[in-house]
């Protein structure tokens, strides 16, 4: 669990090789220390002017649009959602299909009293993974078009990397859920990013996607190439609870009506300007006091290529943790004013945010009802995922965590758990952890053979009312359904 107050995360002493990675980049790129200072010199310009925006806004900055309109969004719509690299989905769902999850996955956690959870002796976030409520909202035909909009925000911009992914593809892919009661104090989601700590500078392939930063070019940078994210190494020491999966947007859908003060996420929503302050941030130091009002002034800092420092990454269960980007090591995010609550939600609607976006969840729970959300990032099919996959349909069918999470007690022993892990969409389609497969759709993923898809080209699945069968070398049940 990460550190919840300021000064923990004031981590000085770090590997020495972290010093390696530092210089390795600066030779990398042809006048690394004068450009990236006048780039850094330009962010800390641009931080103030756009921090003051958001200010002023609130959390009506942040995008708002309704599912049924995501097909004819302007264009103008479109980019203001991937600037600001976070949206607001509302009507996803029918309400009263979600308060029916909301519902059964209270009953559970009643019928269940031994599964884990925060805080133990009164459970609000649960480490469950495979109940039938979970597996049925990310199957969601709406959840799910509205994943492949979002991963067709991307795009590849050099054309080389097209036989590795299909964005018209959404893996499903297991997270938990939570249920906050009011007044509850949480202090362990602090400001940080997911989805790579200090992988981002040693992972010469993650790095590639902010060549345009670290050569000083900043404002080229293309948040959604995603040239470097397919083969991005985002989890090198193998540390629990972090990602390993690419992420085009994290996400999650909300079972209650929750906004601001009511233990809501928070979101830095400039997903560009961020990535500029944090991706160059390691390199530079201040030359006044960090508590200084001073060190707000670009003129008071200067290019760090001597200490292996990178601010906000922090030691962590034989790895690291982070990026945790707080007000000391990161005053130039002004993170007071630009950290702003997701607007009102209502059951149904979801909250998406960019791979690389700064957010937090709210310390504190002010409401009166419980807020509820339900954890479902959008994921396409890459190489790389349908590999992660593979590994969590073994999961899947022993009713164990994925191997993303934390390791602990599996839900086969528990009642009403889903027998043998199957599942029915509401169209009649049935489940399972890659996709969604059924009796009248010929689509299914080359994956799941552990082959490479090279071309969007629809395969038919052998089916038949209690097996689904692959075709393929040799024929793999995918999951037994008893309803």
């Amino acid at each position: 669990m990460p550190p919840s107050n300021t000064t923990d995360f004031l981590v000085r002493s770090y590997p020495a090789y972290f010093l390696d990675v530092k210089r390795e980049i600066a030779s990398s790129y042809p006048n690394f220390e004068a450009r990236i200072t006048q780039a850094w010199k330009e962010i800390i310009a641009e931080l103030d002017v756009v921090t003051n925006q958001i200010h002023d806004s609130g959390s009506n900055y942040i995008p708002q649009i309704d599912f049924g309109d995501i097909d004819s969004l302007s264009i103008e719509e479109v980019a203001k959602i991937k600037k600001r690299g976070c949206v607001v989905i509302r009507n996803v769902v029918d309400d009263e299909k979600v308060i029916g999850w909301r519902e059964s996955l209270r009953e559970f956690a009643r019928r269940n009293p031994g599964i884990e959870g925060f805080p133990a002796d009164d459970k609000q976030f649960f480490e469950l993974y495979w109940t039938k409520p979970q597996v049925e909202a990310r199957a969601d035909p709406n959840f799910l078009k509205a994943c492949i909009w979002l991963n067709n925000l991307y795009h590849d911009k050099s054309g080389a990397v097209s036989d590795k992914v299909d964005l018209d593809i959404p893996l499903i892919y297991a997270d938990r859920y939570r249920i906050r009661k009011p007044g509850s104090q949480w202090g362990f989601l602090p400001p940080h990013v997911d989805g790579g700590t200090i992988e981002r500078w040693q992972d010469p392939t993650f790095r590639k996607c902010f060549d345009d930063i670290l050569s000083g070019n900043w404002r080229q940078h293309d948040p959604y190439d995603l040239a470097g994210r397919l083969d991005a190494r985002a989890s090198l020491y193998d540390r629990p609870g972090q990602a390993s999966v690419f992420r085009t947007f994290q996400g999650w859908l909300s079972m209650s009506e929750t906004g601001p003060t009511e233990g809501t996420i928070q979101l830095v929503p400039e997903v560009l300007l961020s990535n500029a302050y944090l991706i160059l941030r390691p390199f530079f130091k201040p030359t006044v006091a960090e508590d200084s009002p001073e060190v707000l002034k670009a003129e008071n800092w200067t290019i760090d290529l001597e200490s292996p420092e990178f601010p906000g990454i922090i030691p962590m269960d034989g790895g690291f943790a982070g990026p945790y980007p707080n007000p000391l090591l990161h005053p130039h995010l002004a993170l007071a004013k630009t950290l702003l609550p997701a607007p009102n939600v209502q059951p149904g609607d979801a909250v998406f945010w960019h791979c690389d976006l700064i957010h937090a969840v709210e310390s504190t729970h002010e409401g009166k009802e419980d807020s509820a959300v339900m954890y479902i990032p959008a994921v396409p099919y890459t190489t790389q995922n349908s590999e992660y996959v593979k590994k969590q349909l073994d999961a899947f069918l022993n009713g164990e965590r994925p191997s993303d999470f934390p390791k602990g007690k599996g839900e086969a022993g528990f009642i009403e758990a889903i027998k043998k892990y199957g599942a029915k969409n509401s169209d009649g389609n049935y489940v399972v952890p890659y996709g969604v497969l059924s009796d009248n759709t010929t689509q299914i993923f080359e994956a799941l053979n552990g082959t490479l898809r090279s071309a969007k080209k629809q395969k038919k699945v052998a089916f038949d009312k209690e097996l689904l069968m692959l075709p393929g070398d040799k024929d793999v049940p995918v999951v037994l359904l008893e309803e």
